[in-house]
């Protein structure tokens, strides 16, 4: 396929156009195409009084060889992934511990080359799930097994579904593509930006099972895992819900909030080290007023997806402060998952029209801060939890409005902007919750990002905390060829959890990778 980059069409102006564009960049004539696509648009809004769509056009020709290429096109050739069999006999089927991105991802390429996998699921199924949840935000009943960060489909199923990477990965393009055939939107497959909205995600997740257990696999809700089976270097099995399950392979897909599941494995001597993560609060403005920022005179043309942003501040000593997660006319949600705790997340929609955008503004946090035992870094995120959860008295979240926490002065001066946060808010002192440097660089970042975009610094914002689970604490070891732990043969971490994703894209492709090794340690003979 022939990539043509960088067709400018303006916000009126017919898509189709950019087809003709394209081919006159390649100086050839339409009978020489045999297919042609949108590769990629994103939004050109650097100026903001001429705004226009930025277009990637691929085509298939008959004979590529009559076209000179320019700096502004390009090649490409798709290849299959390649699951290459081992020749050793494998009596048991893999077991897959957690069915979020990674877990989801890994059972799905493992059944399809007839592996057969068992999936163990601590949280519910969707539809229970949704139902747990519920009762949550409207009530305040928290079910430490199934809530917003486990169940099926991850913590991701209930956020804004962005599919978004700075990985380089040729398996992305196939994960977008297994997303659309399971019913995301097929605008994934070219936006700049692409999102599926919690209210699609809940779906398609669906549709994953569905098909897993098409080809054989088995998937067990409810169903937490125990502890790791090994002996002589090698894995087993694993034990859950009191039932001893036989295994050669085992992936740990445990998602960044498994804190039980990783005090267990420390317990039993699986390599794992601390590593950064980051913490803070979600910040709301109105999503008009981020329009107006990005689009100025456009904003609210029809064409125009809702206003998005990421910002980032880096000091010299490495520290950061940035947006992450930023969910366009979306809600601040309760995310706890262990009783007396209060954590935020953001989600959308996939019409993304709520009145307000959030976005977690964070700052990262390493072993300065909490040492060098995985343990500890752990105590730090629960700490700030159970800190927010006293601050309120119950699971509203404590807030203040940007005006008064760059003034280091607690409370809130509620003005245009209404919070969303589902179980309601609580006018606090956040920085209390905190470390004194996390605040310092909240306040710099908030002024900083302030002159680079217009109102984000608005003393009406608002910032409801504490965002904890940015990413995992801890990295579970394992070799970079095998993917395999060094406790033992056969265990493979994986995902965000491992601390070797972040975010649904990577999770996905990092659960594509270890099936792929899988295969290759051998072949299922198992009935």
């Amino acid at each position: 396929m022939i990539l043509v980059r960088g067709i400018s069409l303006g916000l009126d102006e017919d898509q189709q156009k950019c087809y003709e564009m394209g081919l006159r960049r390649l100086k050839i004539p339409r009978s020489q195409v045999l297919e042609q696509r949108i590769v990629k648009r994103s939004v050109d809004a650097r100026k903001k009084d001429h705004i226009r769509f930025t277009y990637t056009v691929g085509y298939v020709l008959k004979d590529e060889s009559q076209v000179e290429l320019s700096i502004d096109m390009g090649s490409t050739q798709e290849k299959p992934l390649v699951f290459e069999q081992g020749t050793q006999a494998l009596s048991q089927r893999p077991v897959v511990v957690g069915f979020g991105p990674a877990g989801m991802f890994c059972a799905l390429y493992l059944a399809r080359q007839g592996y057969r996998p068992l999936v163990l699921e601590r949280g519910e199924a969707v539809e229970q799930r949704m139902e747990s949840i519920r009762l949550f935000h409207e009530k305040g009943i928290l079910s430490p097994s199934s809530n917003v960060q486990f169940g099926e489909g991850g913590a991701g199923t209930f956020s804004d579904g962005k599919l978004t990477t700075r990985i380089n990965d040729p398996r992305c393009t196939a994960v977008l593509r297994d997303f659309a055939a399971m019913g995301a939107p097929q605008e994934i497959l070219w936006a700049a930006k692409p999102h599926i909205g919690t209210d699609v995600l809940r779906q398609v997740v669906v549709a994953f099972r569905q098909e897993i257990l098409r080809l054989g696999g088995e998937i067990r809700f409810g169903c937490q895992m125990e502890r790791l089976l090994f002996e002589n270097g090698r894995i087993t099995g694993v034990a859950a819900q009191g039932e001893e399950i036989p295994a050669q392979q085992v992936v740990l897909a445990l998602g960044h909030s498994a804190r039980d599941t990783f005090r267990t494995l420390m317990a039993q001597g699986v390599p794992m080290e601390t590593k950064p993560f980051s913490v803070g609060a979600r910040i709301e403005h109105l999503q008009s007023e981020v329009d107006k920022a990005l689009y100025g005179q456009f904003a609210g043309h029809p064409l125009l997806p809702p206003g998005e942003y990421q910002l980032a501040w880096r000091d010299k000593a490495g520290r950061a402060v940035y947006t992450f997660c930023m969910c366009p006319g979306g809600y601040v949600v309760p995310a706890a998952s262990a009783p007396e705790t209060v954590v935020t997340n953001g989600m959308s929609y996939h019409s993304r029209d709520g009145r307000n955008a959030n976005a977690a503004l964070v700052v990262s946090v390493d072993q300065r801060d909490f040492g060098n035992n995985p343990l500890d870094a752990i105590a730090f995120q629960e700490k700030i939890e159970r800190g927010a959860y006293q601050m309120t008295g119950g699971y509203q979240a404590p807030c203040q409005t940007v005006g008064r926490f760059l003034e280091g002065r607690p409370g809130a001066d509620f003005g245009r902007v209404e919070p969303t946060y589902a179980l309601g808010v609580c006018p606090g002192n956040l920085a209390a919750l905190f470390p004194p440097v996390v605040p310092e660089y909240m306040r710099r970042g908030i002024q900083w990002m302030g002159r680079r975009q217009r109102g984000f610094d608005a003393a009406d914002s608002l910032l409801t905390g504490p965002e904890t689970r940015t990413s995992s604490p801890v990295r579970l070891l394992r070799d970079q060829q095998t993917l395999v732990s060094p406790l033992a043969e056969g265990l493979y971490p994986c995902g965000e959890g491992g601390g070797y994703a972040g975010g649904i894209m990577s999770a996905a492709v990092d659960g594509i990778r270890v099936a792929q090794q899988i295969v290759a340690s051998g072949r299922p003979v198992y009935d």
